[in-house]
């Protein structure tokens, strides 16, 4: 892995971050923002701890454990990847209350015109700033997005200790098995 001075890590603010997209995927996993080391490789969720590749995997999303550089194989799978907010933070919380509120409305447009079957959002708190649900909890949820179905996801960053990577993967799981009925 390279290795990133912290001046290139804050330098790294500034860089947006592709998101890997097509039209009509299955599932379309929406990250709250970038970190900055997603900014500085341009690969989503490439910090060393974070456990959306391992949980992918061991949900069955995947058949091997994808790197974050390997990030366009996901399309091959119906799958890809955005985020509510483009700016990238060293933390989520760095993020307003107003950047939530217009990735919400920004993530909404995104999803209608590219129409995936489900948006997984990762991150309880960030669904319920972005989509004013303060009440939502893991899981389907009722709103949609046109035919888009949603489901939060928990957040697999390593600071998310409440959820193991095992417990993750189920509720993963969960969305792949909804996924694959469809």
């Amino acid at each position: 892995m390279t290795r990133f001075t912290p001046e290139q890590l804050e330098a790294a603010r500034d860089r947006l971050v592709p998101d890997v997209v097509a039209d009509g995927l299955h599932v379309l996993f929406c990250g709250i923002n970038p970190g900055l080391m997603t900014a500085a490789t341009g690969h989503h969720f490439a910090r060393p701890g974070n456990r959306f590749w391992p949980v992918l995997h061991l949900s069955g999303f995947t058949p091997r454990l994808l790197k974050p550089s390997e990030q366009g194989e996901l399309l091959s799978y119906g799958l890809g990847i955005t985020n509510v907010v483009a700016r990238a933070t060293a933390r989520a919380d760095e993020l307003s209350a107003q950047e939530y509120r217009e990735g919400g409305r920004l993530l909404a447009t995104k999803v209608t015109r590219l129409r995936p079957r489900w948006l997984a959002v990762v991150g309880v708190t960030a669904y319920r700033a972005a989509f004013d649900a303060p009440k939502a909890q893991v899981g389907p949820q009722e709103r949609t997005i046109g035919d888009t179905r949603l489901w939060v996801l928990p957040n697999p960053s390593g600071l998310n200790a409440h959820w193991t990577a095992t417990t993750m993967a189920q509720e993963y799981g969960r969305l792949r098995v909804a996924a694959a009925g469809d």
